[in-house]
């Protein structure tokens, strides 16, 4: 085993205990970039002699028996959303593919004051608008286990990048799914958060609970350690509440993960919550995987909140969104917008106040059935996504078992739903579909219940370790680093 295949935590273990130094890590992790990257575009903009430079600090301070923060000398990929400083940050867009910031995203500024070494940016679709990973300033990011097929997104190349052991850790956001998808897609953990736990300083419209920031690895735990440097009560993002006086999150609220013990538990496991265009072989998947370990639980019980009307609710909040953030964009420079933007943009326009107060409306009702739903169960197992991997030509699924989507994005309806209603969702990995291609298992908590989920899902990947039918999955590193660049392959660059 490499250094940079080493779990976040036990590399941190090994840097506090002077047996893995920080330049040592950062060294197998650039090496795997430059050996494997080519195949897949998932590091997209690269700062490495800074990352050096950073490094040698860190073990510097480790030799001279420093305090040291929790990621200390662990090497972080920032999804190409956020700003970094002095490090290209174009969004995917054309409009800011020469956009170098000046300062960092208050987040990254925390995770660098927290001992993350900063090494490069990973991949996006333009503003994040979609979730498969392409857009006209970097291309196309392939799935690690065949390029060819779709990593989804939006932080698809920050998952892409962690399943091949690019990095240990990756920040993500996500609105539809963000987080989620990719991470069933190439077999990572992918952590969605309760809205208000990472604050958003940048986010321009604040108080909408639809996108937020979260964290990526390989394990439960890793994810659980960098959320832990990621959560704060931050003024600038109005949803983190705040008690005046009181810190109200603190790190050790999700790291390290208490003990849970599965038995004890309620599940409701649902194919579809009710409404998602689940694919058939997605639906067989999951009930093959449940099968494994269902009995693992107290009760496992086929069950599903009503989520009826969550297709429109998403569709008029998410185009809101898009007005607010990119119609200026949309109207003065339209042959630099992609369609994706320029679809919500064009839909939310034509939405009344009326249309969005009744979404809004809708929202609370939703959420209020969910509250009712949780008072039976401890947590939602449902898959993460619609469909298994397919051509990252194909821009967004029409169709899934013959029948057309709704829209661009309803593919995401298992994450989305989860969205509207606010709740914390992980999306596990477990084994591979009839494809060959990574399952993600979705395990959605109640109100507030971050560390529960984790603590739950924690317990499912020590229970399902050992199973090859269920453990997570793992490109063939050698393989890719002898495929073709993908940037050869047709239809690369661009949305066409």
């Amino acid at each position: 085993m490499q250094p940079c295949d080493l779990t976040a935590v036990e590399a941190r273990r090994l840097i506090g205990a002077r047996a893995l130094s920080a330049t040592e890590l950062l060294e197998s992790c650039i090496a795997r970039i430059e050996a494997v990257d080519p195949a897949v575009n998932a590091v997209v903009a690269r700062d490495f002699d800074r990352a050096r430079a950073t490094a040698k600090a860190a073990d510097a301070a480790t030799m001279r028996g420093d305090d040291l923060p929790p990621l200390h000398g662990l090497p972080l990929g920032i999804k190409d959303l956020l700003m970094t400083e002095g490090l290209a940050s174009t969004m995917g867009s054309l409009l800011f593919k020469d956009n170098v910031p000046a300062k960092d995203d208050f987040l990254v500024a925390r995770l660098r004051c927290a001992g993350a070494n900063v090494i490069g940016k990973t991949n996006t679709p333009e503003f994040g608008a979609g979730a498969n990973t392409r857009n006209a300033v970097y291309g196309a990011t392939g799935n690690p286990f065949d390029p060819k097929k779709s990593c989804a997104g939006s932080s698809g190349g920050a998952a892409v990048a962690l399943a091949a052991g690019m990095m240990p850790l990756c920040q993500g956001s996500d609105t539809g799914g963000s987080l989620r998808n990719p991470a069933a897609f190439c077999g990572i953990v992918g952590f969605r958060p309760t809205p208000g736990m990472v604050p958003a300083g940048a986010r321009g419209m604040g108080w909408s609970g639809l996108p937020v920031l979260g964290p990526m690895a390989r394990t439960v735990a890793d994810a659980a350690l960098l959320l832990s440097a990621m959560a704060s009560d931050d003024a600038y993002d109005p949803l983190a509440t705040t008690i005046h006086g009181k810190t109200v999150r603190e790190p050790t609220d999700v790291y390290p993960l208490r003990p849970i013990d599965l038995s004890r538990l309620r599940v409701a496991v649902t194919p579809d919550f009710g409404f998602a265009p689940t694919e058939k072989h997605i639906r067989a998947v999951f009930a093959e995987k449940l099968g494994l370990f269902r009995s693992a639980f107290a009760v496992a019980e086929d069950a599903s909140p009503d989520c009826s009307g969550t297709d429109e609710v998403f569709e008029i909040l998410r185009a809101t969104i898009f007005v607010g953030t990119h119609a200026e964009k949309v109207a003065t420079t339209p042959d630099k917008v992609g369609p994706n933007v320029r679809a919500n943009v064009e839909e939310g326009l034509r939405y009344s106040a009326q249309d969005v107060a009744r979404a809004m409306t809708a929202q609370t009702a939703i959420y209020r059935r969910w509250q009712t739903f949780f008072e039976r169960f401890d947590v939602i197992l449902a898959p993460a996504i619609t469909i298994s991997p397919r051509s990252w030509r194909e821009l967004y699924p029409a169709e899934i078992d013959g029948k057309p989507t709704r829209t661009y994005f309803h593919w995401l309806a298992m994450a989305y739903a989860v969205t509207v209603v606010g709740h914390p969702a992980v999306s596990l990995p477990v084994g591979l579909d009839r494809n060959g291609m990574p399952f993600g298992l979705q395990i959605v908590g109640p109100r507030g219940g971050d560390a529960k989920v984790l603590r739950v899902a924690a317990a499912l990947e020590a229970l399902l370790a050992g199973d090859p039918r269920t453990a997570r999955p793992v490109p063939d590193v050698a393989a890719l680093a002898k495929a073709p660049p993908i940037r050869e392959m047709e239809g690369f660059l661009g949305f066409d």
